[in-house]
């Protein structure tokens, strides 16, 4: 099956170095701050949710589900639509897309249903899937290819600044207007009483979230009145033609990448969506989802933090060396935290984000690496492969139900432990001239 993300473009409009792609590169790492933002909501929206509907940790995990597995539905459509409507009108298309996915919280809370959270979310990540697949390839592909990391690292670093800012925004307005009932208070109350608490937590979701969809709606407006570059990754004519012979699937530093990326995203989504009832776990003194939510913006924060460094590192450095030293520094960490309790296992966890940061930016350069004319079907099976963010979770959530939380931050070890081999070994590029 053709798989492609890559529009049809005139030759003069071929994408050149200079000042033109310093603007397009500022006006499209807006939207990897925006979904960034959007995304790390999930993490709020997870014990926001567990309480409102009595949830178990699997159910619960059911909202990143419905989250990332729109990435593995819609990628390829995306591909295609972006091929016909090209970059530019894709973005806008995804932007008023996830509009309308935002738009639906406020008709789930009001109702207070859980499928209708989980089809806002679907709506909402299918606009947001249609700019990844946009978005990483036309950062990665503007400008000098050696410099393709670093690009990409920077633009993520604003991704994390949303993620960052996104976390302590949930944590004000959505968990802070929340009143968390213990079983022995909720057996207290009226039924009536019950259904006034039940409104009020369903109803802290509404405004910020419209407030999102008006957002996104402007940037779909501004979004569509810039003039951006048009990229063409076509092979030059002077290029060997026996890249563009190869099947997509011979070459394995890409195929490795896709099983890579598919690990990060179910690694990093699933540290962020239980970090709170891990906090709670591993407390010494009772603590509050609230008070345990405070320190979701450290975890993120570390995220962009690590990826500046890594924007900095990896035009100096070999992506593949900064990705196994990062991998390896965050397996020790997890094992660490798991190993220990109160207030030092929180600290190593939360730590996990510094040195997760490099990773989806560096896996993403590293398997389209002398892919040629196949670079945009193989920027199309990596956004495919954040599907990871769906299934990890569930079978984290799976596990902590199981046997425990903690056991179940084996998960995210092992998925670690695997990109540690890719950057050392997975990553090189084999029979490719």
């Amino acid at each position: 099956m053709a798989i492609s993300v890559e529009p049809k473009v005139a030759p003069q409009q071929q994408n050149t170095t200079g000042g033109n792609n310093t603007f397009a590169f500022i006006v499209v790492t807006g939207l990897f701050f925006m979904w960034g933002f959007l995304t790390v909501l999930n993490d709020i929206l997870i014990p926001h949710l567990k309480g409102l509907f009595d949830l178990n940790y699997t159910q619960a995990s059911l909202v990143q589900f419905a989250f990332f597995a729109a990435y593995f539905i819609v990628s390829l459509p995306a591909g295609k639509i972006i091929e016909k409507v090209g970059y530019q009108n894709g973005i806008v298309l995804g932007l008023l897309i996830a509009a309308t996915g935002t738009f639906l919280f406020y008709p789930a809370a009001e109702i207070r249903v859980f499928p209708l959270f989980l089809m806002a979310l679907v709506v909402l990540a299918s606009g947001i899937t249609i700019l990844q697949v946009a978005a990483n390839p036309y950062v990665s592909i503007l400008g000098k290819p050696e410099k393709a990391a670093s690009r990409l690292n920077l633009a993520q670093a604003l991704n994390s600044l949303g993620t960052t800012l996104g976390s302590k925004f949930g944590q004000i307005f959505i968990l802070a207007n929340v009143i968390f009932y213990t079983a022995d208070e909720l057996a207290a109350l009226s039924p009536e009483q019950v259904l006034e608490a039940e409104a009020k937590t369903a109803a802290s979701i509404q405004g910020p979230y419209v407030s999102f969809g008006i957002a996104l709606v402007v940037m779909a407006v501004i979004m569509k009145l810039v003039k951006l570059p048009v990229i063409n990754t076509s092979s030059p004519k002077t290029e060997t033609t026996t890249t563009s012979k190869k099947s997509i699937w011979s070459f394995t530093h890409l195929i490795l990448g896709v099983v890579a990326i598919f690990m990060y995203v179910g690694s990093e989504v699933s540290i962020g969506s239980f970090l709170v009832n891990y906090i709670m776990e591993k407390s010494t003194l009772p603590i509050e989802e609230a008070d345990a939510a405070k320190w979701l913006p450290y975890f993120w924060g570390g995220l962009m933090v690590g990826r500046f460094i890594g924007s900095a590192l990896s035009a100096r450095f070999k992506a593949s060396s900064i990705l196994t030293i990062f991998s390896v520094s965050c397996v020790a960490l997890i094992v660490t935290s798991m190993s220990l309790e109160g207030m030092p296992a929180i600290y190593a966890m939360v730590a996990t984000g510094l040195f997760l940061s490099v990773m989806f930016p560096t896996i993403f350069t590293l398997a389209i690496h002398k892919l040629g004319v196949h670079t945009s079907q193989g920027s199309s099976l990596l956004v495919m492969a954040i599907v990871g963010g769906a299934l990890l979770p569930v079978l984290m959530g799976f596990v902590a139900d199981s046997i425990s939380l903690n056991v179940a931050f084996t998960v995210p070890f092992i998925g670690i432990l695997y990109i540690a081999f890719y950057g050392w070994k997975g990553s090189e590029p084999k029979g490719v001239e």
